[in-house]
């Protein structure tokens, strides 16, 4: 049964000085009326997650728990070969500033400051600069980073997200095949994903991996206030989406929140997602999709093409859409679950 949604939408902006500057370049979902066709029911919020432990291991990595360990997982993100640690100082956080790796081949070396890993292809150039575009570079400074989850993440909820702990408990419904294993929080911002997975106790470990060192540093910051937090089973990593620091086939999980719409790429994302998961591997998304009366207007595919290139993201116009971007890097098993202009997608590597 299709629904029909209209009404008046606040800006998902915050604060409303930023906003007036920023939304015509972000392109976020809000700037637009909400069209909304739906095939499942409306999503219930929740306010608490639901926390569980002692899972019993059952995904594709779990039959030797070295499989699942950081020296069998990272990998040079110009090569994909293994990365040599150096010394046996700790990849997890809060011990990673003394940390060194180098590159089996190339021979490339990659350095742990304080708060993170850092494993992007430019890391440690001295002259050469590459900017990013707009949709990325917004979430690099630091006062967005500040303001990601002191309101920014919150207004989320006018586009129809239901919230971090009631998308956590719809997540886990798609990721019990792989409980027991790791999994990586790709874009994750300050890391309310990564710490929910973390203290879930579901996965053996958890990778936060984001372009913006900034974001980064204040997930390490709320992971630093938060009491018995399992510091053991996450490293923070700072990493391009479209250039994996890890092995191919090795990582069980994948999640990435509210960031298929900001990568500029989202093809390449998901074929380097496809390309890290072991065979049964689980990708999780969510993002907006604009559908409804307004993506059937003739120049929309034209007018998104145009004006996400300045900002250097993507506006998702249907279901149809995101389940073709996964199927043709390899994914299956495809499934939506709709709220309004929330959406969560779930795909699988074919085993």
């Amino acid at each position: 049964m299709s629904t029909v949604i209209t009404g008046n939408f606040r800006p998902l902006f915050f604060p409303t000085q930023l906003n007036r500057n920023l939304d015509r370049f972000l392109l976020r979902p809000s700037t637009v009326p909400v069209f909304t066709r739906s095939s499942t029911p409306k999503l219930g919020v929740s306010s608490n997650a639901i926390v569980e432990t002692q899972p019993q291991p059952t995904g594709p990595g779990v039959e030797g728990k070295e499989e699942s360990g950081y020296d069998n997982v990272l990998a040079c993100p110009i090569c994909y070969d293994p990365l040599n640690r150096a010394g046996n100082s700790p990849l997890y956080v809060g011990s990673t500033s003394a940390s060194k790796l180098q590159c089996h081949t190339c021979k490339k070396a990659y350095f742990g400051n304080e708060t993170h890993l850092d494993l992007v292809a430019t890391s440690g150039f001295k002259q050469y600069d590459e900017s990013m575009p707009l949709a990325t570079e917004i979430f690099r400074t630091p006062m967005i980073s500040f303001l990601y989850e002191r309101g920014w993440r919150q207004n989320f909820k006018f586009g129809g997200f239901p919230g971090p702990e009631k998308e956590f408990d719809l997540a886990k419904d798609y990721l019990k095949p792989v409980f027991g294993g790791n999994i990586v929080d790709a874009s994750c911002g300050s890391g309310m994903f990564s710490r929910l997975f973390a203290k879930s106790g579901l996965f053996s470990q958890v990778i936060a991996l984001d372009y913006s060192g900034n974001m980064l540093r204040q997930c390490y910051e709320f992971i630093e206030k938060e009491e018995n937090f399992p510091k053991e089973k996450v490293t923070l990593v700072r990493a391009d989406i479209s250039r994996l620091p890890f092995k191919s086939s090795s990582v069980d999980a994948l999640h990435a929140g509210a960031a298929l719409h900001c990568w500029s790429s989202p093809s390449t994302a998901v074929a380097e997602i496809s390309r890290v998961l072991r065979p049964g591997g689980v990708f999780v998304a969510t993002t907006y999709i604009l559908d409804g009366p307004v993506a059937l207007v003739p120049f929309m595919r034209t007018f998104r093409q145009s004006i996400m290139g300045i900002a250097g993201g993507h506006i998702f116009i249907s279901e149809g859409e995101l389940e073709d971007l996964c199927k043709t890097c390899g994914l299956v098993d495809i499934t939506c679950t709709r709220n309004e202009r929330f959406v969560m997608i779930s795909a699988r590597k074919s085993s």
